[in-house]
């Protein structure tokens, strides 16, 4: 099994993350989004992943695109340690916070998107600032009151072990610090994330942690 990934992807974080949590054995392969215009545009990783976006997990010869995807997969075929709960309902739940980032927050936010903003679009650096924060707070301040709903207010988002919503948390508080993001309105979230920071996989799939890492 093989991770493409590149150490400061939010996405191949959560994999990473996930790989860790389940103690499965893997290589890891990186893809840096910046250097030589992009590495995950160059033909020899669209031979890859077409989309030409990380992560990729590849086994067995074939490749697997998406992170949510890919956890899920993951969570099938390597059901120890589970990161979804056993009943049906709450096993949604868990989906939905989760979704709440990688689908309604992350994909407003990512480079491709913040460079679209500073290319094309001829925004200056406060204008993308202004844009990125704004998301940020739309996706959190409902996610703050689910945690509070759903979870202890202090080491998970959901219920009372480590779930999909954790692994995808924690790269979005991240990149939410690293763009200079209020985060005082999410104590619940900023609880957690702290938390989860102390559990060994989710420190070893940290940015600085990556054989990649600047």
């Amino acid at each position: 099994m093989k991770l493409f990934s590149y150490f400061r992807s939010s996405a191949a974080w959560r994999v990473r993350i996930a790989l860790a949590w389940k103690g499965i054995d893997h290589g890891q392969v990186p893809v840096h989004l910046l250097r030589d215009g992009g590495q995950q545009r160059s033909e020899s990783y669209l031979r890859v992943n077409p989309q030409g976006l990380v992560p990729a997990l590849e086994e067995g010869g074939k490749v697997l695109a998406q992170s949510i995807a890919i956890l899920e997969y993951l969570e099938e075929t390597h059901p120890q340690l589970p990161l979804l709960p056993a009943d049906p309902w709450r096993r949604a739940e868990v989906r939905a916070m989760a979704l709440a980032i990688a689908c309604d927050i992350h994909p407003l936010n990512n480079l491709r998107v913040l460079n679209y903003l500073k290319g094309p679009l001829g925004q200056d650096a406060v204008a993308v600032s202004v844009w990125y924060r704004h998301w940020i707070a739309e996706g959190l301040a409902p996610l703050e009151e689910l945690a509070r709903l759903h979870g202890d207010g202090k080491k998970y988002l959901y219920g009372n072990s480590v779930t999909l919503a954790d692994v995808c948390l924690v790269p979005q508080v991240y990149n939410a610090r690293r763009f200079g993001c209020d985060l005082a309105p999410y104590p619940t979230l900023v609880a957690v994330d702290e938390y989860l920071g102390t559990l060994p996989a989710f420190a070893a799939a940290r940015p600085e942690a990556q054989p990649d890492a600047e």
